[in-house]
Formats: C-alpha cells, sequence, structure tokens
C-alpha cells in the first residue's frame, strides 16, 4: 500500500513559497510607486515650462490663424497650441515613466504595450504638424482662388475656392494618416475613384455645355478668309455690313441696329455676298 503525501509538509511549502513571492514583490511595488509619483511631478513640471514659454514667445497666435479658418469656427472649437503640446509632453513623459514602473514590476506584456504607445507619439506629433501645415496651405490656397474668381468677376467663386480647400484637405488627412502609421491604402483608392468621377462627370457636363461655343470657334477657322469687315451680306433675311468678325461672332449693321451673327450659323445657313473686298 503507497504510503500518503504529507499534507503538513506541502501546505507549508506552498505558503512558503507565496510569502516568498510576496517578499520579492513588495519592494518592486514599492519602486513602481515612486517611480510614478516622480514620473507625475516631472511630467507637470515640463508641461507646465513648456506651456509658459510657447506662451510667452507668442506661439499661440498659429493657433489663432487656424482658429480664423471657417471651417474651424463652425465646430465651435479653439485651438490653442501651447496648451495641446504641453498635454502631449505630459502625457509622453508619463509613459516613458509608466514603461520604467512596469519594468520595475517585471510584467513583460504591460511593458510592451506601453513601450508601444511611447513609440507611437512622435509618429502622432509628426502627423499633428503634418495636418496643421496642410490645413494653413489648404486655406492660402482657398483664399487665393477666391481671389481670382473675384477679380474675373467669377460668380460660381466661392464654391470653387471651397472644393479646392476640401480637395487639398482630404489629401492632407490622408498624408497625416499614413504618418501616423495607418494603413491609408483603402482611403486613397477610395479617394481616387471619387476624385476620378467628378473630373469625368465634369469634363461631359463641360463638353455638352460648351458645344457651341466650340463650333463657333472652329468655323471661324473657316470663315475668316471668306468675309472681311466692309462686306454686305445676308444671311436668311437678315442684310447688313460687316462691322466686325472675332473668335465666335460677326456683327452686322442692319440700318439703325446691328445684328450679332454666331459664326457657326454660317456654315449652316445660305449667306449671300453683296460687295466683296478686293
Amino acid at each position: 500500500m503507497n504510503q500518503l503525501p504529507n499534507l503538513t509538509e506541502i501546505l507549508r511549502n506552498t505558503f512558503q513559497t507565496l510569502i516568498d513571492q510576496f517578499i520579492d514583490f513588495v519592494p518592486r511595488i514599492l519602486g513602481a510607486v515612486v517611480v510614478m509619483i516622480i514620473g507625475v511631478g516631472v511630467a507637470r513640471l515640463a508641461s507646465f515650462i513648456v506651456r509658459r514659454v510657447l506662451g510667452r514667445v507668442g506661439f499661440d497666435k498659429i493657433g489663432d490663424r487656424l482658429n480664423e479658418i471657417s471651417i474651424i469656427k463652425q465646430l465651435k472649437t479653439e485651438i490653442k497650441l501651447s496648451e495641446i503640446i504641453s498635454k502631449v509632453l505630459y502625457y509622453f513623459i508619463l509613459l516613458v515613466f509608466i514603461t520604467a514602473a512596469t519594468e520595475t514590476l517585471g510584467v513583460a506584456a504591460i511593458t510592451e504595450m506601453v513601450s508601444s504607445l511611447v513609440n507611437f507619439i512622435p509618429k502622432l506629433i509628426a502627423a499633428a504638424i503634418m495636418l496643421q501645415v496642410g490645413v494653413l496651405l489648404a486655406d492660402t490656397l482657398r483664399g487665393a482662388v477666391l481671389n481670382l474668381c473675384q477679380s474675373f468677376n467669377i460668380n460660381s467663386g466661392r464654391l470653387l475656392s471651397m472644393i479646392v480647400f476640401v480637395f487639398f484637405l482630404i489629401i492632407t488627412i490622408i498624408s497625416a494618416l499614413g504618418q501616423a502609421g495607418i494603413n491609408t491604402e483603402l482611403l486613397e483608392s477610395s479617394f481616387n475613384l471619387i476624385i476620378g468621377g467628378v473630373i469625368f462627370a465634369f469634363a461631359i457636363g463641360y463638353g455638352f455645355a460648351s458645344r457651341d461655343v466650340m463650333a463657333n470657334i472652329l468655323s471661324s477657322f473657316y470663315t475668316k478668309n471668306k468675309y472681311q469687315e466692309g462686306q454686305i451680306i445676308q444671311v436668311d433675311d437678315v442684310k447688313g455690313e460687316i462691322l466686325k468678325i472675332d473668335t465666335m461672332s460677326l456683327t452686322l449693321r442692319t440700318g439703325e441696329t446691328t445684328t450679332v451673327v454666331p459664326l457657326q450659323t454660317l456654315q449652316t445657313k445660305k449667306v449671300e455676298v453683296f460687295q466683296p473686298i478686293d
């Protein structure tokens, strides 16, 4: 018959192991707590100093420029770059100390997770800077297009300038996400399809809308050597002296009035010439 195990010895060894592990773990916990307390103090001090320095050197003026953009105003928020940068610095330093604390505890899984967050912050900062510069550039281009359209008295200037702004803003957002390490292949392909569809639709619409204009321009190449200023011609029931010929039309003096005849009409209607010019 087999001898029964000594339960007292087993229990004693189990409790002894637990006590040894607890005694070994308590200093680690205390060390991690001390590291965290120091980290919080350093992070707050660094954040305070950076916020005060950036505020004094006028760094927030860039944020004021962003706040003037219409799309930012619609969000009903105020961007203060000194506070944003100080907060980012605070959490970055805090994560560094959290990494040191988890290393003190010896928990590898938590250490790897916090380390990945620490490595992600520089990418996030670079993406934020790229986004900020892109928004400013898009707004500058929007203003330039709007001023150009207003100088040429184009009624749809605001719409065109907003299209330009949104186009460059989307490109900036996609680039910033890529800088942050986020896969943007689906966004890029979708954006390319949308842009291609818009351009194709615009080309077709513009082609239909301007077909008469193009017909008149082409007609000018065929008629410029046949008709000259001073000739008297008759187009259908309209008879008069040619006063002016441009790339789009022909102007006739018909008695006390003038008549503008599209050049395309000269290719499709019967034209009689009464006074040729040598």
